[in-house]
C-alpha cells in the first residue's frame, strides 16, 4: 500500500507531500524549513529517497537542495531549468522506482513555466496520484505570467495544453495534488474545495471545458498583481538557496528600536491588529504573525531592508522567522518579546488608533468629505465599492502616500487584515487613521454609497467579492 502525507504551507497557500511505500518515500515540492518533511519521513519509518521540484518556484525559497544534502536522497529537476547545483535533470517520461510496485513517473506540462514538470505516482503500473505543481490546480491552473513577459501568451496556451494532456493520459479516479492554488498568489484563480481528481477536473476546470482561445483570453483578463518579492525567489531558487537559520534574533532594548526606526529601518510588530491599534510604538508597523505574514511582508519590505521584529512571545517571535525564511527574509536585524512598555524608552507614550466597523463610517460618511481608503485588490474593487473611496491596493500604499487627502483616513478591505496594515503604515507617518475591521459585505447594509466600475452610485447588498477574497483576508 502506498500513502500520501500533505505537508501544508498555509501562510503560503500551498502544499508540500511526502509518498511512498513501507521502507522509501519520495519528497514534492518541499518547503525550505525542511524539518517538517523530515519529521513526517520519521513518523512513517521510511527514508526519503528522493526529492523532486515540479519547477523553479517563484513564491517561495525551497527546500529541495537543503532536504535532499541531509537525506542523501536523489534531487531531481526539471532538465530545462537552469541551476548552478548538481542535480539529477528530469525529462518527460522518465521514471524512478519509489519502493516495490510504486514509482514516480515524470510527464511535461509546461504553462506555469517553460520546463513545468508533473509526476505521476503509480502502484502496480496503475495511476493512483499525480503531482501537478502549478499547472493544473482545484477548478484552475498556475499563473503563466511569472516568467517573462514576452512569454505569458505562449505559456497560457502551454496551461490548456498541459491540462489536457493530463486528463487525456490518467484516469478520472487519479487524486489532483497540486503545490498552489490554496491560496497562493501563483493560482490564476480561486479553488473550490479542497480535494480533487481528474474526473473531476475534466467536468469543472476552466482549462477543461473552454476552447483554447476563450481559456487563454479569459486567463489574461484576470491575471491581477504580482508579489514583488516573487522576482528574487526564482534567482534565489537557481542559484541553490543555503540552509537556515532559526536561531533567535539578537536582542533588541527600547534604546536600539528607536535607534533603528530613526534609521529608516523598518520595525514590525507582529501582534494581533486589535491589540497594535490600542497601544504600539510609534513608527512600527503592524503585520500580524497568524495569517499571510511572510507574503504580505515580503511584498511591502523593500527588498533587503533591516527588519526588526517584535513579538509578544517567544513562541510567536519563533512561528515569524519560520514563515519569513520561507520567502528569504533570512535573519531579522534584531527582536524583542513582551509589550509596548518594554519596547517604549522611559517618558515615551504608546500610540493608538481607532478601530471601526462600516456601520460607525456609515454614521459620518459626507461624500467629498469623508477620506475612506480601499486597499482590496483591483479585481475586488471592480465588484463594488464604496462611492467616492480613494483606491490604493495596499501594496502601493507606502509608495502613494501623497495621494491620499487630508484628514482623517477611514481605511477598509474585504476583512480586516489588510486594513490593519495600511493604516500602520500610514499611522507610522503621523497620519490620523480608523482601521475599519469589518467583512466588505456589512458596508451596503450599513447605508454606504455603493457603486461598480460601470454604475453610477446606487445603494443595496453587494455582489460577491470579483477575486473571492482569499484567505489572506479573512475577517477576525
Amino acid at each position: 500500500m502506498f500513502f500520501v502525507d500533505t505537508i501544508e504551507v498555509a501562510g503560503l497557500g500551498n502544499r508540500s507531500y511526502l509518498a511512498g511505500g513501507p521502507h522509501t518515500a519520495v519528497a514534492v515540492d518541499p518547503p525550505r524549513d525542511v524539518e517538517r518533511m523530515i519529521t513526517a519521513a520519521a513518523r512513517r519509518g521510511v527514508r526519503i529517497a528522493y526529492v523532486v521540484e515540479t519547477h523553479l518556484h517563484n513564491d517561495y525559497v525551497s527546500g529541495g537542495l537543503e532536504l535532499a544534502r541531509l537525506t542523501g536522497a536523489a534531487y531531481l529537476v526539471p532538465a530545462g531549468a537552469r541551476v548552478a547545483f548538481e542535480r539529477v535533470p528530469v525529462a518527460d517520461g522518465d521514471s524512478v522506482r519509489v519502493d516495490a510496485g510504486l514509482t514516480l513517473e515524470a510527464l511535461a506540462t509546461p504553462g506555469h513555466t517553460p520546463h513545468h514538470t508533473s509526476y505521476v505516482l503509480r502502484e502496480d503500473g496503475r495511476a493512483v496520484a499525480a503531482f501537478t505543481g502549478g499547472s493544473l490546480l482545484i477548478g484552475t491552473v498556475g499563473r503563466p505570467d511569472l516568467v517573462e513577459p514576452r512569454l505569458t501568451g505562449e505559456l497560457a496556451r502551454a496551461q490548456h495544453a498541459s491540462a489536457h494532456r493530463l486528463a487525456a493520459e490518467l484516469p478520472d479516479d487519479t487524486a489532483v495534488l497540486p503545490t498552489h492554488g490554496f491560496g497562493s498568489f501563483c493560482s490564476a484563480g480561486t479553488a473550490d474545495g479542497d480535494t480533487t481528481t481528474v474526473g473531476r477536473e475534466r467536468a469543472g476546470n476552466e482549462a477543461l471545458v473552454k476552447d483554447v482561445d476563450t481559456f487563454v483570453a479569459d486567463l489574461l483578463a484576470a491575471l491581477d498583481d504580482v508579489p514583488a518579492y516573487y522576482a528574487h525567489m526564482g534567482p534565489a531558487n537557481a542559484g541553490g538557496p543555503a540552509p537556515v537559520d532559526l536561531t533567535p534574533p539578537a536582542p533588541a532594548d527600547a534604546g536600539e528600536i528607536a535607534a533603528r526606526l530613526a534609521a529608516g529601518e523598518w520595525v514590525v510588530d507582529l501582534r494581533s491588529r486589535i491589540a497594535f491599534a490600542a497601544g504600539h510604538v510609534a513608527g512600527a508597523v503592524n503585520f500580524e504573525a497568524d495569517g499571510q505574514l511572510a507574503v504580505y511582508l515580503a511584498w511591502l519590505l523593500p527588498w533587503g531592508k533591516p527588519v526588526t521584529l517584535l513579538a509578544e512571545s517567544p513562541q510567536q517571535l519563533a512561528r515569524a522567522q519560520r514563515e519569513l525564511v520561507q520567502v528569504g527574509v533570512d535573519r531579522p536585524a534584531a527582536a524583542a518579546v513582551g509589550s509596548p512598555a518594554d519596547w517604549l524608552r522611559e517618558g515615551e507614550r504608546p500610540r493608538a488608533f481607532r478601530r471601526a466597523g462600516f456601520a460607525e463610517l456609515a454614521e459620518v460618511y459626507a461624500p467629498g468629505e469623508t477620506v475612506v481608503l480601499d486597499v482590496r485588490r483591483d479585481s475586488e474593487r471592480a465588484g463594488e465599492h464604496i462611492a467616492g473611496s480613494v483606491h490604493i491596493p495596499v501594496h502601493e500604499v507606502r509608495d502613494r502616500l501623497g495621494e491620499i487627502p487630508e484628514g482623517t483616513v477611514w481605511v477598509h478591505c474585504a476583512g480586516g487584515m489588510r486594513a490593519a496594515v495600511a493604516a500602520s503604515l500610514l499611522d507610522a507617518t503621523g497620519r490620523d487613521v480608523v482601521a475599519i475591521d469589518d467583512t466588505f459585505a456589512t458596508a451596503a447594509t450599513a447605508g454606504l454609497p455603493m457603486t461598480r466600475a460601470t454604475d453610477t452610485a446606487r445603494s443595496g447588498p453587494p455582489a460577491p467579492d470579483a477575486a473571492g477574497d482569499v484567505f489572506e483576508d479573512s475577517p477576525a
